[in-house]
């Protein structure tokens, strides 16, 4: 089940060492929207947040998105629903 936000949602993520993190939001369709941490974190507790803006700073449209976290070999993806 998706996880419904306007406008903005925050995505919490926990490490158990200091790794490598790529967060990035995708559209249905795959194309990469907007990276949201692309560097080096220790380990604990970290979050990021998604205004719904693309990487040029426009607001996206209304709809399905995923967003990919990956660390080192983990890889977690999850669904989310834009509302306006």
């Amino acid at each position: 089940m998706p996880n419904p936000f306007n406008p903005t949602t925050t995505i919490s993520f926990a490490l158990p060492e200091a790794a490598s993190v790529r967060l990035a939001v995708y559209n249905i369709v795959g194309q990469e929207v907007k990276v949201l941490v692309s560097s080096t974190l220790e380990a604990g507790t970290h979050a990021a947040t998604w205004d719904a803006t693309d990487r040029s700073g426009q607001r996206v449209a209304t709809g399905l998105y995923i967003y990919r976290l990956t660390t080192g070999t983990y890889v977690e993806t999850r669904k989310m629903l834009l509302l306006e």
